[in-house]
């Protein structure tokens, strides 16, 4: 049993540099040396006692200082006593709390004890000496995830703007993150940061500086001086989990209860085709958390005790498990804190060959900050009461357009139904499960005892499309440009398990999804008919906003429908025209006679307004 405060000191004092499990001489990120100078007995050592330790040492330790604008500070010999103490008490909390077992322990083959890797991780960055930390930098991109021009080899989430003036302060003890930048407005939602969240039929961002906060579960933003618009649920959660995807807030995650480390090593490649030929690969240990309960977390750690990887799966609707990896490079010294300068993150797989997946976007954010202010807290930031209080149900509105014909609305995207004889046609399957089946059964009441039989999706944006999913359960025909076809085949409609978040489809999926009759790829139009009522759907183009487009129109009732070429939630803008006047194009060319528009996001208006509005637009 180790018999003092000082010894135990001791035993932790090692020197930056020597990699984890080499036999090279003992170093302070070294995890085998770790290990051994705690020993056989220190490992043996009761939970409770060490827990009471680490509060006698807390307790022992003066509070950290937080400098306002800079990470260097001159510390007395007090403060760095007070400093030693807690690399100690993180050092212990980490073995003890992330659940270390005894020396003694085997570990199946190909696992390995995290303590120790965790240990000397936060050690070569000194995690104990933060607790919150601020950083900056100009010139970070944004990709907008869900919104590329196709589903096709090297095509990459669109670049929406720059994050200039991008300064973020992460505070892991009070759970905050605040994020500003500055980006050219009137392209993006105002509700989008960057990589998920992108939500078209909500307010366009209006002004240039863009300020994003999370605290504990809320997340909220502001355009400019604007009120505080609370952030869906959904992506809060994402939100508040990328807080810990960093190298010291991993760390920290780790010692949470219900973290539960593994650990496990492998050989890692240089990925061919962007960093050169492949050379000597690399052996890497990779600890693994859980995080709320359902998000394992992974941690690559490189032979210099370095977090350089960060990977999580997260839920979304269109696609289900969708992957998160975040990677940091080029970490400084500041004081006894290292930090990386350069971060590049990935949202979706990076699989440009499409061995799996016909998706190749991945870049979502990135870029250099090598403003860094370690222990800069910023100022509190308390949930205010409207996003505190914000009520995120939603019902299915119905309102009749035309006989047979209704707008069921509702979401910032809407969906139509046309009523047959002996089917329904829907135009458009936006949201999640979760609202697709309250419009379904809006539907079924509307027209009792007919089937679903088409559902024409417009478009493959992830916002557009998070609901074919739920109509395939129900037996209907997705329709849809052929184009889309081996992307909606191989990503979306597919029977794979979502571990995150189960769906009707993974959980029971229908024998027609491997056999039957699901698609409907058109190329030029088509005709959904049954002798009583004549819908017609056709292909836009040419058009820059995204490949495969379709529009419907009802000759006897004169009716267009549309998504994302016109909308009507807000006074047309100049990003939409180059999409408004293919649609025009489009009508033209056809010879079709519009008396109604009917916009996805929007009500309902005549043909004459979008003329007015294109005019107005082109001058």
């Amino acid at each position: 049993m180790v018999s003092s405060d000082s010894d135990m000191r001791i035993s932790f004092r090692t020197a930056r540099g020597q990699p984890a499990g080499t036999g090279s001489p003992p170093s302070r990120g070294s995890a085998d040396d770790v290990r051994r100078r705690l020993g056989h007995h220190s490992t043996r050592i009761h939970r409770g006692t060490m827990v009471a330790l680490s509060a006698r040492l807390t307790a022992a330790a003066p509070a950290l200082p937080v400098p306002r604008g800079s990470g260097r500070r001159e510390r007395g010999a007090a403060a760095k006593e007070g400093e030693m103490a807690k690399r100690l008490v993180g050092t212990v909390v980490l073995l003890m709390l992330a659940g270390s077992p005894s020396a003694a322990q085997e570990f199946p083959p190909g696992f390995v004890d995290p303590a120790p890797l965790l240990a000397a991780a936060a050690e070569e960055i000194g995690e104990a000496d933060l607790r919150c930390l601020s950083y900056s930098g100009s010139g970070g991109y944004a990709g907008a995830v869900g919104q590329t021009f196709e589903n096709a080899v090297n095509i990459d989430w669109p670049r929406i703007g720059s994050l200039d003036n991008y300064t973020r302060t992460i505070n892991w003890e009070t759970g905050t993150s605040v994020e500003t930048f500055d980006r050219e407005p009137g392209r993006a939602p105002a509700s989008w940061k960057y990589g998920l969240g992108w939500r078209s039929g909500t307010p366009t961002q209006a002004h240039t500086r863009q300020t994003h906060v999370t605290n504990g579960e809320h997340s909220w933003h502001m355009d400019g001086e604007g009120p505080p618009v609370a952030v869906h649920p959904e992506i809060a959660e994402v939100y508040q989990l990328d807080m810990w995807l960093n190298p010291h807030g991993f760390l920290k995650a780790a010692r949470m209860p219900g973290a539960n480390p593994v650990a496990f090593w492998r050989w890692e490649q240089i990925e061919k085709g962007r960093d050169g030929n492949v050379v000597a690969p690399v052996k890497m240990h990779v600890v693994a958390i859980e995080m709320f309960g359902k998000y394992r977390v992974d941690a690559t750690i490189n032979p210099q005790n370095l977090i350089q990887r960060l990977k999580t799966t997260v839920n979304i609707p269109a696609l289900g498990d969708f992957n998160i990896e975040h990677e940091s490079t080029n970490f400084v010294s500041i004081g006894n804190v290292k930090w990386p300068t350069n971060w590049h993150s990935h949202q979706g797989w990076d699989d440009n060959w499409q061995f799996y997946r016909q998706s190749t976007g991945h870049n979502s954010y990135g870029g250099s900050f090598p403003d860094i202010r370690p222990n800069d807290c910023g100022d509190p930031v308390p949930v205010p009461e409207s996003v505190a209080e914000a009520d995120w149900t939603t019902e299915v509105t119905v309102d009749e357009i035309a006989d047979g014909v209704y707008r069921l609305g509702g979401n910032p995207a809407a969906s139509y139904m046309i009523e047959f004889s002996d089917f329904v046609a829907v135009f458009e399957a936006p949201g999640d499960e979760e609202w697709s089946l309250k419009v379904i059964d809006r539907i079924t009441q509307l027209a009792p005892d007919k089937p679903i039989r088409w559902v024409i999706a417009s478009h493959p944006h992830f916002d557009h499309i998070g609901g074919l999913r739920t109509y395939l359960h129900v037996g209907s025909t997705i329709v849809t440009h052929m184009i889309n076809l081996e992307f909606l085949n191989h990503d979306v409609l597919t029977y794979e398990p979502r571990t995150i978040k189960p769906d009707i489809v993974s959980k029971w999926p229908p024998t027609e999804l491997a056999e039957g009759y699901n698609y409907e790829a058109v190329q030029e139009n088509y005709v959904i008919t049954d002798n009583s009522r004549i819908l017609r759907v056709y292909y836009v183009q040419p058009l820059r906003h995204v490949a495969g487009m379709l529009m419907a129109y009802l000759p006897a009732e004169r009716i267009a429908f549309q998504s994302a070429l016109f909308d009507t939630h807000e006074p047309p803008r100049p990003a939409q025209l180059p999409s408004m006047r293919a649609l025009h194009t489009q009508v033209e060319r056809m010879n079709l006679d519009v008396e109604t528009l009917a916009p996805v996001h929007g009500e309902p208006v005549p043909w004459s307004v979008f003329l007015d509005a294109l005019e107005q637009l082109e001058q």
